[in-house]
């Protein structure tokens, strides 16, 4: 399904684990800009160092 998200702009609260972390990663490999949110920081910065593009 194209949901039509390319240079869209997201932003995902939680993205570091679980279902935040995986929205997160589903919407750049649609080609959404994602701005992402979550406590701790270390988690985080793991998952934007593991995102596609």
């Amino acid at each position: 399904m194209d949901l039509e998200l390319s240079d869209k702009r997201c932003l995902v609260s939680g993205a570091s684990r679980g279902i935040g972390r995986a929205i997160a990663h589903q919407l750049a490999r649609e080609g959404a800009r994602v701005a992402a949110v979550a406590r701790g920081q270390a988690d985080l910065e793991a998952m934007v160092a593991a995102l596609p593009g």
